[in-house]
């Protein structure tokens, strides 16, 4: 089990990171607000969870240890593999989920790709008295913090990390505020993925 990895980070890339421990670049699979914190040629400390197959060995990255803890607990339940863990995460933060969980709120459930109406119901009865109540400030599930235009920060550096040039990842976060105009701010994750869009126009 490798519990982190802490390093230069070396590339960063849609899904993931390369970290160099010592000479050794260790792969990292991570949600895009994870990746949005992480920045090319900077020291990083990043929480793991390693994922044996038969076939491969996959390193699971994370912003913080409770990330991780979340990460590893949704995989207890029916159906839900790392990929799709990985997922939930890049809609819901922890305790986003949790709330969902708690609240047995399948709507906001369903909002993670390939997850339907009775996934959902499964997950809110195999995890509601194993993932706990919300240990943050409430939330809104679905909802990662990043009100006001901290978001902007986050996503312009994820931009910067993937090989853009700050002038052409702050148009893009630009032309993606200008699209929200005054509505409710999705995750980080999903405002990336709509400056991407906008770059590859």
């Amino acid at each position: 089990m490798i519990a982190f990895v802490s390093g230069k980070v070396a590339a960063a890339g849609p899904d993931g990171a390369v970290i160099d421990v010592h000479g050794v670049g260790m792969a990292v699979q991570c949600t895009p607000a994870t990746l949005a914190g992480l920045k090319v040629g900077e020291d990083a400390h990043v929480p793991t969870s390693m994922v044996v197959r038969e076939d491969s060995l996959t390193l699971f990255g994370f912003a913080d240890d409770d990330e991780r803890q979340i990460f590893e607990l949704l995989q207890t339940a029916s159906g839900v593999g790392p990929r799709l863990a990985l997922a939930m995460l890049a809609v819901h933060s922890p305790d986003g989920l949790r709330l969902a969980v708690a609240q047995e709120d399948v709507t906001a459930l369903t909002k993670v790709p390939g997850i339907g109406k009775k996934g959902a119901q499964r997950i809110v009865l195999e995890l509601k008295d194993r993932l706990g109540g919300p240990v943050g400030a409430p939330e809104v599930p679905g909802r990662r913090p990043g009100a006001g235009q901290a978001w902007r920060a986050q996503v312009q550096t994820g931009l910067v990390n993937l090989g853009w040039t700050v002038r052409d990842a702050d148009a893009a976060v630009d032309a993606v505020a200008a699209d929200l105009d005054g509505t409710e701010v999705p995750p980080v994750g999903e405002l990336l993925k709509a400056a991407l869009k906008k770059l590859s126009r």
